[in-house]
């Protein structure tokens, strides 16, 4: 369709179908990625460059600044969706390991990456100093994504998503900062713009996320589909927030989906299946539309220095940024190692190097070509070798008894909670009876539902695997009942005797 041709229903039923066979390949490529250990995001780099100007669909696209701001959109969203996943227990004793990768770590890869590619590569400084930045940030969407297939320790984990969550806001106002016109301004400012940026940034992050879950937890809305949406909606207003302050939107809508996340809100499991599956169209579309923008035969010239710098970048920089940020903590050599392969690169860095072009910096195209090269390959290199890495330094922890996930509906005029879960393949809730689960006062299993068939248990009902329980609680004992299920099935019936005393909600699925 021609620029000064109007939309119409006929090409709107083209596009329709274009994109609706755009996501039905991009969703029988994540089976492909699963069985093969391929990252999804290169799969789906592959179909936009298809159906690119270099490929059989011959799509002539080079709008940067589109690309820009829906790659931002993509971002916003896959932020929310691995925020509401992330386990508050589990970040939190890594906060400050994060902050300090985020931080320190980032600085550090920065320059190291930049010295590289000025002295080995042959870049003038601003294009090092843009490529430093650009590649330092951890892609959310891949992080998450390896993590779904990688049995790490808890701690590991928590130090890895809180750093993809983090690590966004400082590069992108370096970023923005290497891209604007005239001289960069002198360290010290650029320092206390990047840290007035992220406070601002977490407090309406915080604020908006206390008040959001507060709210959805006192409103009972007409139906469970509106809590999703709600959900996301808060976690969105968080960034548009953050980011009309002058502050860091992406720091604020990580945070502000963490809390929401953690809240024990109603719907909670329904919230994250509607957030993950908005989180899978923001990637696809973001790779895809990255895959079209690219132009292939433009490539020939940069494999070579982006090949060089990703070493440096890789064997060097993430490494060095690992161990000097994390010298105030004592960790195991092994866990540092596992830590700095993990520093995994995706659509993120891709999207940031649009801001140069944007912009019109000299030599930005070459900057957008080396770092597409850049991750692509790394990322081939990086994913699949990650478990392998993770099982040769014995991080692996192995199989173990899954969270819970609970289902919460209010039930408003009777001042209860009416609790559905299911019990799981590894839940050691099996084989106990209904009354070993020792409910609170208030608490009750009201019905199973066992192999289509519901029944009104007895006391001495032996739950089995695949049970779907409905249990009603009064509003006092709803976070009691809650931890009493998830201990059960983490420990069994001897649960409290062994110490273990659960907590609401449970490990993400994000990609």
């Amino acid at each position: 369709m021609r620029k000064d041709q109007l939309l119409t229903v006929d090409h709107l039923n083209e596009l329709l179908l274009i994109c609706s066979l755009v996501l039905l390949i991009a969703v029988a490529a994540v089976r492909v990625s699963s069985r093969s250990g391929l990252p999804s995001l290169l799969i789906y780099l592959g179909i936009g460059i298809a159906i690119g100007q270099d490929g059989p669909g011959g799509v002539v696209f080079d709008n940067a600044g589109l690309t820009q701001i829906l790659g931002y959109a993509a971002l916003v969203v896959i932020l929310a969706e691995g925020g509401l996943g992330t386990k508050w227990k589990e970040i939190k004793p890594a906060l400050p390991r994060a902050a300090a990768l985020s931080t320190v770590g980032v600085a550090v890869s920065v320059g190291v990456t930049a010295a590289g590619a000025h002295y080995l590569a042959g870049l003038d400084w601003r294009q090092a100093l843009l490529i430093g930045a650009v590649v330092s940030s951890t892609d959310a969407a891949a992080v998450f994504s390896v993590l779904r297939n990688v049995p790490l320790p808890a701690r590991l984990t928590g130090i890895l998503e809180a750093e993809s969550g983090f690590n966004d806001a400082p590069v992108v106002i370096l970023v923005v900062a290497f891209s604007a016109v005239g001289r960069v301004g002198p360290w010290y400012v650029l320092l206390g713009t990047i840290a007035l940026e992220l406070l601002i940034g977490a407090a309406i992050g915080l604020a908006i996320g206390w008040l959001g879950a507060y709210a959805m937890r006192h409103v009972a809305l007409p139906a469970s589909g509106l809590y999703p949406i709600a959900v996301m909606a808060i976690a969105v207003s968080a960034y548009a927030a953050g980011a009309l302050a002058h502050g860091s939107g992406f720091l604020a809508v990580y945070l502000a989906a963490v809390i929401l996340g953690n809240a024990k809100l109603p719907h909670a499991p329904a919230t994250r299946g509607f957030a993950e599956g908005l989180g899978w169209i923001g990637q696809i579309g973001m790779f895809v539309l990255l895959g079209l923008l690219v132009t292939p035969h433009n490539l020939l010239d940069d494999i070579v220095p982006a090949l060089l710098i990703g070493m440096i970048l890789t064997i060097v920089a993430r490494p060095m940024s690992v161990f000097v940020a994390l010298l105030p903590w004592r960790m195991p050599w092994q866990e540092k190692t596992l830590l700095s392969w993990a520093g995994l690169r995706g659509a993120v860095p891709i999207v940031l190097a649009t801001i140069p072009m944007v912009t019109h910096v000299p030599g930005s195209e070459r900057v957008f070509n080396i770092v597409f090269v850049l991750v692509v390959i790394y990322t081939f290199v990086q994913g699949p070798t990650l478990p392998w890495l993770a099982r040769r330094l014995r991080l692996g922890d192995g199989e173990e008894a899954a969270d819970l996930g609970i289902e919460s509906a209010p039930l408003e005029r009777l001042r209860g909670h009416l609790l559905s879960t299911t019990i799981g393949p590894t839940s050691r809730m099996h084989g106990v009876e209904v009354g070993e689960l020792r409910m609170p006062a208030g608490a009750a299993v009201t019905l199973v539902v066992r192999d289509g068939t519901s029944f009104v248990p007895a006391p001495t009902t032996v739950l089995r695997r695949g049970d779907e329980l409905l249990v009603v609680a009064t509003d006092p004992v709803r976070d009691t009942a809650e931890r009493r299920l998830q201990a059960v099935s983490q420990g069994g019936k001897l649960a409290g005797w062994l110490g273990i005393h659960g907590s609401p909600g449970r490990r993400h699925g994000s990609r």
